[in-house]
């Protein structure tokens, strides 16, 4: 059967055998080196190189914020972009010679600026005669020999996912995404790159790439039936002993996967979502492991293998190019082969380093395309929203999003078997930045709300499965006493909950005594002005990302789908603005959530 990537729906089975027999085949890199090794009683040989590593660079090419239209800053005057990375790579490269370098990366590539979602949604790199993606331009411009899957690469889509794969000239790896008919791998599983040395026996470096089992979870409606994905520890234990069994003097892997052993989906899947200490504390034979998916900043980890009792070092650059990790690597000749003596890693920040025009230069009509489209005037709005408080009291721009999803979901269900039951929503504070401005609204304002790319479904559940909802949603504050001071700067994210876990439901109200422990803290809940009935009905309006499980949050997951859409639900929003020509927060807003102690308002 001839293979197409293109057809892979029709025949995912075929490219799977095709993309396993790519990642077995060795793939040399060009390397430096003279004369053979020198003779008998002469110092032993060695070998140094270096393996730099980025991850979760989520569509930044520029250093440039899409959302607000303006250069990247945070408060730590972090850079981003591949632009800054290549400037990086360039300087170790001259530093360390060329070829004995490799650049590798972690996973989350293709999703997470508008200028990734241009070309995946608006002018889609899938069309016919459609552009190259500007993530795969960048990328191949600066020479990466091999990058993990993440599991936003699965987005937008198994067909977006093919085409970018082919557009890139190194190889996507995924050694646990496997075709769901056959079992095998539906990426390549691994490359081994090819580095000469001066003392005449090259030294083989595999790159074995893992993804998240998340995937099954998350992006169920594109992945199901399709593409399984087992755990990392599993799937790793079986390549690692080939790759050395292939003579593999190096064994790295990209993983794109966290190191605190924790999941957010409980036991909805038996594989665990951040697994990268596991693999290198129980699969032997491994020297590194590029880390990802956490968004954490790791310069250097050491694990031991229980096995073995030998280091694994682990790193994680910065998200959306704010750092490149360096693994360097000293070998030695012995007993024939190539041996790692040590390892040792760290993180080079992009702030330190100009972009490189190289990249500028190559994306700069994309860049200006997706500048003009993100700053189209959809509508005006009478009154400035922000995010800035939203993490703790009930703002207007949160109620935005609630109101255009219930509107949305009650007019999916008008007329049918669920029009009588009201519709509740949920809504997270996705960025603590995102604010809609007095007068014109853009396309920018708009999405900046919503982030990511979910879509919305309608479930049914119980007042009793709301209440534990909203417990569980809870657990975001920290416990604080009545009569402590509040520090709104401590007051969240206990137990490292994110943000984007912390959800505000609409169409009831309720307060959140943080001077109670996590689980007990809903109190004064009510429908319609009275005590909430437990066993009464509500659809709730609930993105896909929590409804397949993300968060954990309970009885969503397993509760009965009504209604859902394949639309994003920032796009969602923005028809919505432009349908309605104006937003007035008086239309919609109201204050139905606060924090209290003791029944006391925190604020």
């Amino acid at each position: 059967m001839p293979l197409n990537r293109r057809t892979f729906l029709g025949s995912s089975a075929a490219v799977g055998a095709g993309a396993a027999l790519v990642g077995g085949a060795t793939i040399p890199a060009e390397a430096t080196g003279h004369a053979h090794g020198p003779a008998h009683g002469r110092p032993q040989k060695r070998y140094s190189f270096t393996v730099l590593g980025t991850t979760d660079l989520h569509g930044n090419v520029f250093n440039w914020d899409y959302f607000t239209d303006k250069e990247f800053d945070d408060a730590a005057h972090n850079d981003v972009g591949l632009a800054k990375i290549s400037t990086l790579v360039d300087r170790i490269r001259k530093e360390k010679g060329r070829h004995n370098t490799l650049l590798i990366d972690a996973g989350d590539t293709i999703q997470g600026t508008q200028l990734s979602y241009y070309y995946a949604k608006v002018d889609p790199i899938t069309a016919k005669r459609g552009p190259v993606h500007p993530m795969a331009q960048a990328m191949n411009a600066i020479g990466y020999d091999a990058a993990a899957l993440g599991n936003h690469e699965f987005n937008y889509g198994i067909p977006v996912l093919r085409k970018f794969e082919e557009q890139c000239h190194f190889p996507l790896l995924g050694a646990n995404a496997l075709d769901a008919k056959t079992l095998k791998p539906a990426f390549a599983p691994y490359v081994i790159k090819k580095l000469r040395t001066p003392h005449g026996r090259d030294v083989r470096v595999a790159i074995l790439g893992l993804t998240n089992p998340g995937i099954a979870i998350w992006d169920k409606a594109n992945v199901q039936g399709k593409m399984t994905f087992p755990g990392l520890e599993e799937q790793a234990a079986k390549w690692v002993p080939k790759l050395r069994s292939m003579g593999a003097d190096v064994v790295i892997v990209s993983a794109h996967s966290g190191t605190s052993g924790t999941s957010s989906w409980g036991d909805q899947v038996p594989y665990v979502e951040n697994a990268a200490t596991l693999v290198a504390e129980q699969v032997p034979g491994i020297d590194a492991i590029l880390v990802g998916h956490a968004h954490a900043e790791i310069p250097e980890r050491r694990v031991v293998n229980k096995k073995t009792g030998k280091d694994v070092v682990l790193s994680e650059p910065l998200k959306w190019g704010q750092r490149l990790t360096l693994f360097d690597f000293d070998l030695v000749w012995e007993r024939g082969s190539w041996t790692v003596e040590k390892v040792g890693s760290q993180v080079l920040n992009s702030n330190t380093v100009p972009e490189d025009k190289k990249i500028t230069g190559l994306l700069s009509d994309e860049h200006r395309k997706v500048v003009a489209y993100v700053n189209q005037v959809i509508g005006t709005s009478t009154a400035p929203m922000s995010t800035v408080d939203a993490p703790w009291k009930d703002e207007p721009i949160i109620d935005l999003i609630n109101h255009v999803q219930t509107e949305t979901v009650k007019a999916a269900l008008a007329g049918g078997e669920w029009a009588a039951l009201p519709v509740l929503s949920q809504a997270s504070c996705f960025s603590r930045t995102a604010a809609i401005p007095a007068g014109n609204v853009t396309i920018k304002d708009a999405a900046g709300l919503y982030p990511f790319e979910n879509t919305m479904e309608a479930r049914l559940l119980t007042g009793a499965q709301i209440k534990a909802y909203l417990e569980f949603s809870a657990r975001y504050y920290v416990q604080t006493a009545a009569g402590a001071p509040v520090d709104t700067s401590k007051l969240t994210n206990a137990d490292n909950t994110p943000d984007y876990n912390y959800d505000v439901v609409s169409g009831l109200t309720y307060d959140i005594d943080i001077a109670k422990p996590a689980g007990s803290r809903i109190v004064n809940l009510r429908f319609e002005g009275k005590d909430l009935d437990p066993a009464a009905k509500f659809v709730l309006a609930v993105n896909n990302y929590r409804a397949n499980g993300g968060g954990n949050f309970p009885h969503v997951a397993a509760a009965q789908q009504l209604w859902a859409n394949s639309d994003e639900i920032r796009n969602t929003i923005i028809g919505w603005v432009q349908s309605a020509g104006t937003v007035d927060p008086a239309t919609f807003a109201s204050v139905d959530w606060k924090l209290t102690r003791d029944g006391t308002p925190v604020f």
